[in-house]
């Protein structure tokens, strides 16, 4: 989502199923289709972090503009989210599970990014995926300490639901939902899920097997509204941006 003032749009907080009941189906795995909860703390949404500004590292609390997620790689260093939250940020720390101002497992400092040519030299919305490494933290590897998803490319859109988790920048807390995607044009999928704003561009959607078959972003950066939001079609821009950004940089580069 782009990161700009919509206070209309908040009014869909009251459309969050905030119960006792939606917060039961979150710890149970997936609930109804198209309701936003609060995530459940899992191993499975301990892969999804927040991305903060390099300098907010020790005051992390209402820091937070972007969600990124750990993906399987060789290196085991690798995320995923979009591209338009790599760009033009300066440095940056991933804080994967972040809940309430805390960091569970860790601040880990993003290192390189790896951006399409789509996107790094027109900005175009069907490029916005983006990949980054992150440094070591006390000799260990973020994936290592959470795990990774899996990074797949051309899942026909729709073919199973997915559960899109992300962090809303009015919010400390992640949310999650589960839906079916639809096509919107030949290069973009869309997904209904309500109180997805600003702060979730880069939520993966991850499907029933743990492969990520969309980040959110692409049309309007990931939408207009907080009730539908938008992936990228992952086809072979992506995959190639995947297999440079897997092996890694060169030494000394």
């Amino acid at each position: 989502m782009k990161r700009v003032p919509r206070s209309v749009l908040y009014a869909v907080a009251v459309l969050l199923a905030f119960t006792s009941a939606s917060e039961a189906a979150a710890d149970d795995g997936m609930g109804p289709l198209g309701v936003t909860t609060v995530a459940a703390a899992s191993a499975w949404t301990a892969r999804v972090g927040a991305l903060f500004a390099a300098d907010r590292g020790s005051r992390l609390a209402g820091g937070h503009f972007c969600t990124a997620s750990v993906v399987h790689s060789p290196r085991r260093d690798l995320l995923v989210t979009a591209a338009h939250c790599l760009s033009g940020t300066g440095e940056l720390v991933f804080v994967p599970g972040y809940r309430d101002g805390h960091a569970p497992y860790g601040v880990w400092k993003v290192g390189k990014t790896y951006l399409p040519d789509g996107w790094a030299k027109r900005q175009d919305e069907d490029s916005d995926v983006g990949f980054a490494d992150v440094g070591e933290r006390h000799g260990e590897r973020v994936e290592d300490v959470v795990g990774g998803n899996r990074f797949v490319t051309g899942t026909a859109t729709g073919a199973t639901a997915v559960t899109v988790t992300g962090y809303p920048d009015s919010r400390e807390v992640p949310v999650s939902c589960t839906n079916k995607p639809a096509a919107h044009s030949r290069t973009q999928q869309r997904i209904e899920c309500p109180g997805f704003t600003g702060g979730t561009s880069g939520s993966p959607w991850v499907d029933g097997d743990g492969k990520v078959v969309g980040i959110l972003g692409g049309h309007e950066e990931g939408g207009a509204t907080a009730d539908v939001s938008y992936s990228v079609v992952l086809g072979g821009e992506a995959a190639a941006l995947y297999r440079t950004a897997a092996i890694g940089p060169c030494p000394g580069s």
